[in-house]
């Protein structure tokens, strides 16, 4: 249905997939753990007396049990908005994919945390300061060349407005 998506999907399922197939895994062993075969060993007397009725009877537990507990778990779903929060997990984790830097971790002490946090953003921004810097020092040179340049000019300029000046009188 999705462009694409289902491949990748199929390789590698999200959580909210997982979560669903452990709350079903889960359903499935709870229903054979609770055994008609147990039912009938806790209501022995009952049983033989009518073993249709029984059947029945657990038939009905069993469902309703199933049936309670997968809206309770879809309750706890949508109160939680787990469905959103394991999709934007999904996102951010596939988003860290490319990452050549490790993921931040807290130490617990908040000093060295700042420090670890900070040191590589402040040497990464001197770095591009320095280069900036270098580049407004190579800018101000020719500047400054273009400066000299024009003043030799000026007084090449102004000798020979002096000199024709001169000759002119």
């Amino acid at each position: 249905a999705d462009a694409g998506g289902g491949p990748a999907l199929a390789a590698a399922p999200g959580r909210a997939q997982v979560f669903t197939t452990v709350v079903d895994t889960f359903l499935e062993k709870l229903v054979a753990a609770g055994s008609y075969q147990r039912f009938v060993n806790c209501y022995r007397c009952f049983y033989k007396l009518q073993p249709e009725l029984t059947r029945s009877i657990y038939d009905q537990f069993i469902s309703q049990l199933q049936t309670s507990i997968k809206e309770e778990i879809q309750e706890v779903k949508n109160e939680g908005n787990l469905e959103g929060l394991f999709n934007s997990l999904d996102k951010i984790v596939e988003e860290a994919k490319d990452r050549e830097e490790p993921a931040w971790r807290p130490s617990g002490v908040p000093e060295d945390d700042v420090r670890s946090a900070m040191v590589p953003y402040c040497l990464k921004h001197r770095s591009h300061l320095r280069r900036l810097l270098k580049e407004k020092e190579e800018e101000n040179r020719k500047v400054a060349e273009a400066v000299l340049m024009g003043r030799d000019r000026i007084e090449e300029l102004q000798q020979l407005i002096q000199a024709r000046q001169q000759a002119w009188q």
